[in-house]
């Protein structure tokens, strides 16, 4: 009877570590969540994802943390998560999808000068090839904006990029991008709170850019 007892009590600790390490898994994913500096140098800029990240001092109470002095928080704008591609002349629905792209992380850091900040801004994800059949390669169009919030958005700075992804044969591929250009003025103290950047999908990214009136 006692072995009994020692073995269900056994049996339920293990149980229950399973469960725990299963919410935990289940807690850690994110699907389109924002990375912390620390997480994003092992992630996006160079390091292994599945890597812990090493922690960093907490800021003195009261104090902003050192990244957020001048880095807005970074977040996918609404609609802009996916980005599906259907079969010619068809649209992106059921057996006609080609392949779909999703955004899975995202990593900031800025540096701030006497001529404004220039921020890097991290993008990962992942495209999925479709019941349509994806070709051997894709081209992701993103677009990164900083915003300035509030009662009416105001667009601070705004670029459109492309990344070339090679699909496998397994249907699904990650991908990586880093935009080292986005450049904007400092923002005045009272509304610097407000600023945000936000990351999607922009299909007018690859259209042909106009081009210049000839001169004569």
């Amino acid at each position: 009877m006692v072995h009994e007892l020692r073995s269900s009590r056994t049996r339920l600790r293990r149980g229950a570590a399973v469960v725990l390490a299963l919410s935990v898994g289940l807690a850690s994913v994110s699907p389109v969540a924002a990375q912390s500096l620390t997480d994003r140098f092992k992630s996006l800029f160079g390091g292994k994802s599945d890597e812990p990240a090493e922690p960093k001092p907490a800021p003195a109470p009261g104090q902003p943390a050192e990244d957020d002095l001048d880095c807005p928080q970074v977040t996918v704008r609404a609609g802009a998560s996916t980005y599906a591609v259907g079969a010619s002349g068809k649209p992106a629905v059921g057996n006609d999808i080609r392949f779909q792209a999703s955004i899975t992380k995202m990593a900031r850091e800025c540096l701030r000068s006497s001529a404004g900040i220039t921020a890097r801004v991290g993008i990962q994800g992942r495209v999925i090839a479709g019941p349509a059949g994806a070709p051997a390669s894709v081209e992701v169009p993103l677009r990164i904006a900083v915003v300035q919030g509030g009662v009416g958005e105001k667009v601070i700075a705004s670029k459109a990029y492309r990344t070339t992804v090679a699909m496998s044969e397994g249907g699904s591929v990650p991908f990586t991008f880093v935009a080292e250009d986005l450049a904007y003025p400092v923002p005045a103290p009272a509304v610097a709170d407000t600023y945000i950047f936000y990351v999607g999908f922009d299909p007018q990214a690859l259209s042909p850019e106009p081009r210049g009136k000839k001169k004569k």
